[in-house]
């Protein structure tokens, strides 16, 4: 018999919806301590539909952040030392998506720079109207775990533009893992790329077996940050036992009904702005209202050429 295999609906330059080290995909069990006797015992796991009481929310804010490394740079201290930096451009924005009219518009979007660099000397780089403020990271700094040290104020960035539009009775849809914004009401992290097996072989049949349009049970991941957590598969044709399934995270300080009540809540909402093949690449996790979004923001960044040579012009300037 010829072997099954299947091919992933994203572009490849995007890498795969499912990816963990070594290559082994969503079978890379996680370490992390799951309770799957949440919203059903786990014997009575099954796939849930979308309840017929449930209506989507008259507002659904989709919340995205993008980032750029400008450039690298090198400090020379007074004792002969140096430490390595990067010059990083992000930008965070919310889509206000009004599901009655139809419409959906930038509801707000914010630019920030820094300087992140484990040098005790390190200045701001200014020169004219662009401004890297430092971000001084603890520990030696090294070159290759500066890029993680940007996701801090892209995060803050992310809260602040979402707090400034936020009304009562809406959706807040975070475009990755809560992280430290698990306090915000209303939340829900949307994870698109599933890096770890949490689940036994079992309730994974379960969530493999989603047809589009269901949910899994709602567990409890305890994980660093914690949490009620759920997947559910996007609309998507007949592909890999992965295909257009999505993690959802909500906060650990709810109830077990009000994280269901919000785990209903997004079957009946995020499948309706599921992207298509043919005008994404990574159809259909990446949601329409967020590609949108990133294009925007990335417009936002500026010129990264100009940029590079903005910079490149500071440092000679400050090296005279």
């Amino acid at each position: 018999m010829t072997p099954k295999f299947f091919v992933d609906t994203w572009d490849p330059a995007y890498g795969a919806s499912f990816e963990a080290a070594g290559g082994s995909g969503p079978a890379a069990p996680s370490s992390a301590q799951v309770d799957a006797e949440v919203e059903l015992p786990a014997t009575d796991w099954r796939a849930i539909d979308a309840r017929p009481d449930v209506r989507a929310p008259d507002v659904v804010l989709l919340v995205d952040g993008v980032r750029r490394i400008d450039a690298s740079v090198w400090t020379a201290e007074e004792d002969g030392g140096s430490f390595p930096g990067i010059a990083a451009s992000y930008a965070a924005g919310v889509v206000r998506c009004d599901l009655d009219r139809g419409a959906a518009e930038l509801a707000g979007a914010r630019v920030g720079r820094g300087l992140f660099t484990a040098s005790p000397s390190a200045q701001d780089v200014v020169a004219g109207a662009i401004r890297y403020p430092v971000h001084r990271v603890s520990g030696t700094g090294e070159l290759s775990k500066l890029p993680a040290a940007v996701q801090a104020p892209l995060t803050a960035l992310e809260v602040a533009v979402s707090d400034a539009v936020r009304t009562d009775g809406d959706l807040l849809v975070v475009d990755g893992p809560l992280r430290s914004r698990r306090n915000l009401p209303r939340t829900l992290g949307y994870i698109k790329t599933q890096h770890s097996q949490y689940l036994d072989a079992r309730l994974t049949a379960v969530v493999t077996g989603l047809a589009p349009g269901q949910r899994c049970p709602v567990f409890r991941l305890g994980t660093a940050w914690g949490g009620w957590s759920w997947y559910l598969r996007l609309p998507v044709s007949a592909g890999a036992p992965w295909a257009g399934i999505v993690r959802m995270e909500c906060s650990a300080d709810l109830t077990v009904p009000e994280a269901v009540a919000l785990a209903d809540l997004s079957l009946v909402t995020l499948p309706r702005f599921a992207s298509t093949p043919y005008k994404d690449p990574r159809a259909p996790q990446n949601l329409v209202p967020i590609a949108g979004l990133e294009r925007r923001l990335r417009g936002m960044l500026g010129d990264a050429r100009l940029l590079h040579r903005v910079l490149t012009a500071a440092a000679r300037g400050i090296r005279r």
